[in-house]
């Protein structure tokens, strides 16, 4: 078994998940007492917020860059990033440590390519939902991504981080996001990504007439595959 490094706290609300999925997975494929091997690093969100407001992406960079580093001096064989934002920096981490990184944007495009759909939406941070660096890697392979207008991508990302990074689930902005979801459809998604770790917390499958691709339960399994070597 391979020992997985986690970079958490982005929310940890959302890092817990992580933790868990992870555990019950290797439980589940093991049996008996197994758990996985796992080191989590879980820093202060106020701090990388803060970077990403002011579009300090560097410095973003630089810090996770430094607890990669960690993590590898401790022994994980691997970097899994607990986030979809703050794979913006990924290039900034792969430079300073000598393991591989799991890219959460690549273990989602395996799923949506594997069910073999062709257009999705895509929920996130505003970060995620307007820059270039996810949607890119996605749509490198064929895959057409789509994002809710101007307005609902304001008001989702104003819900993930005044709400969902702070525990709040409100049956309102589950309400708010089923609207965006059904916009999405009818503009031609066939399965949502929800693209910020912490909205899973918030939407469940029955709440989307398509299928969802929750990134956080993606890229755990996927993490699990590659500590078992599956």
């Amino acid at each position: 078994m391979k020992t997985i490094g986690l970079i958490g706290g982005m929310s940890w609300e959302s890092s817990v998940e992580y933790y868990r999925i992870i555990n019950e997975e290797v439980k589940n494929r093991l049996g008996g007492l197994h758990s996985a091997k796992c080191l989590l690093y879980s820093v202060d969100f106020d701090e990388i917020e803060r970077y990403q407001q002011e579009g300090n992406w560097e410095k973003a960079g630089e810090v996770l860059a430094e607890v990669a580093q960690n993590l590898e001096k401790a022994g994980a064989n691997f970097i899994v990033i607990c986030t979809n934002t703050m794979h913006k920096v990924v290039h900034h981490i792969e430079q300073k440590i000598s393991i591989p990184i799991l890219h959460i944007a690549d273990a989602t495009t395996a799923q949506i390519k594997e069910q073999n759909y062709h257009t999705v939406g895509l929920l996130g941070t505003k970060y995620t939902m307007e820059q270039d660096f996810y949607k890119s890697r996605i749509e490198s392979n064929g895959i057409k991504v789509i994002v809710p207008d101007k307005h609902d991508r304001e008001v989702v990302n104003k819900i993930i981080f005044e709400e969902l990074c702070l525990g709040k689930v409100s049956s309102i902005s589950r309400e708010y996001y089923k609207q965006v979801i059904d916009k999405l459809i009818q503009n031609g998604a066939e399965g949502i990504i929800l693209g910020c770790t912490e909205i899973g917390l918030l939407v469940k499958p029955e709440d989307s007439a398509v299928p969802l691709f929750d990134t956080t339960i993606i890229h755990a399994l996927e993490a699990v595959n590659e500590s078992l070597g599956e």
